[in-house]
C-alpha cells in the first residue's frame, strides 16, 4: 500500500493573535487539489487551542515539543497528557533547533518519543546532520545514531513519522538537493528495514526537511523515498497550499 503523503507545517516561535487569524483563514480558503495527502501544522503552544477551534477539519494541529515524562513540577513544560486533553493528535519532538540550542540528546528525544506514543500522542521525530558533520562524511553515521536511539525505546512505529532535517539546510534558503535528499531517506529506510523490520521500513513515512518552498517541492516530492515535508518558514505563507499540492506527483 503506497505511504500517504504528509505535509507538516512547523510555525516555530512565531505570530500574535492577528497573524495567526489570517494564517488560518488563508489555508481554510486554500484549495486542496491532492487527495492522498495529509496536512498537520503546528503553531506555538498559546495557540494551540486557538487554531484547533478555527482551523478547517481536514487539517490537524501538532504541538512543537512536550514534556519527557507526567506533569508535575516542571516550569515552562506541557505534557503528553495535557496535549491528548486538549485532543491535539500530533507532536513534533527532537526538531535540530531544539537539539542544537537547548542541548537534547538523542537519549533524551527518544525517551520523549516513547512517552509520547505510551499515551496516544503520534509523533514526528526529527533527525539530520550539521554542515561540519555533512562534509566530514558522517551524515548517514548522525542520522543512523539519532534513528537507533529512537528505535531502542519504541516498539510501535505506526504513530511515527521521521523527519530528516540537514541542519545546513534549515532556515538557510539551502536545500539538499533532490538527490541528497533521495540519497539520505534511501540509506534511513535501509537501516530501518535491517534494524527494526522490512514492514517498519516500508510503512514508515520520512519526510523532508530545509527550506521547502513552493518552488521546490514538486521535484523533492518526485523523489521515491520522499514522503512528505516538515515545512518551516513557507508554512507561515500562502505557498504551503502549492507544497501541499505537490503531493499529486505521486499519484501522476
Amino acid at each position: 500500500m503506497a505511504r500517504k503523503f504528509f505535509v507538516g507545517g512547523n510555525w516555530k516561535c512565531n505570530g500574535t493573535v492577528e497573524e495567526v487569524k489570517k494564517i488560518v483563514g488563508t489555508l481554510n480558503a486554500g484549495q486542496v487539489t491532492a487527495s492522498n495527502v495529509e496536512v498537520v501544522v503546528s503553531p506555538p503552544f498559546v495557540f494551540v487551542p486557538m487554531v484547533k477551534e478555527s482551523l478547517r477539519p481536514d487539517f490537524q494541529v501538532a504541538a512543537q515539543n512536550c514534556w519527557v515524562k507526567k506533569g508535575g513540577a516542571y516550569t515552562g513544560e506541557i505534557s503528553a497528557e495535557m496535549l491528548v486533553n486538549l485532543n491535539i493528535p500530533w507532536v513534533i519532538l527532537g526538531h535540530s533547533e531544539r537539539r542544537s540550542l537547548l542541548k537534547e540528546s538523542n537519549e533524551f528525544v527518544a525517551d520523549k518519543t516513547a512517552y509520547a506514543l505510551s499515551k496516544g500522542l503520534k509523533v514526528i521525530a526529527c533527525v539530520g546532520e550539521t554542515l561540519e558533520q555533512r562534509e566530514a562524511g558522517t551524515t548517514m553515521e548522525v542520522v543512523a545514531a539519532q534513528t537507533k536511539a529512537i528505535a531502542d525505546k519504541v516498539t510501535n512505529w505506526a504513530d511515527v513519522v521521521l523527519a530528516y532535517e540537514p541542519v545546513w539546510a534549515i532556515g538557510t534558503g539551502k536545500v539538499a538537493t533532490p538527490a541528497q535528499a533521495q540519497e539520505v531517506h534511501f540509506e534511513l529506510r535501509k537501516w530501518l528495514a535491517e534494524n527494526v523490520s522490512p514492514d517498519v521500513a516500508a510503512t514508515t513515512r520520512i519526510i523532508y526537511g530545509g527550506s521547502v518552498n513552493g518552488a521546490n517541492s514538486k521535484e523533492l516530492a518526485g523523489q521515491p523515498d520522499v514522503d512528505g515535508f516538515l515545512v518551516g518558514g513557507a508554512s507561515l505563507k500562502p505557498e504551503f497550499i502549492d507544497i501541499i499540492n505537490s503531493a499529486s506527483v505521486k499519484s501522476a
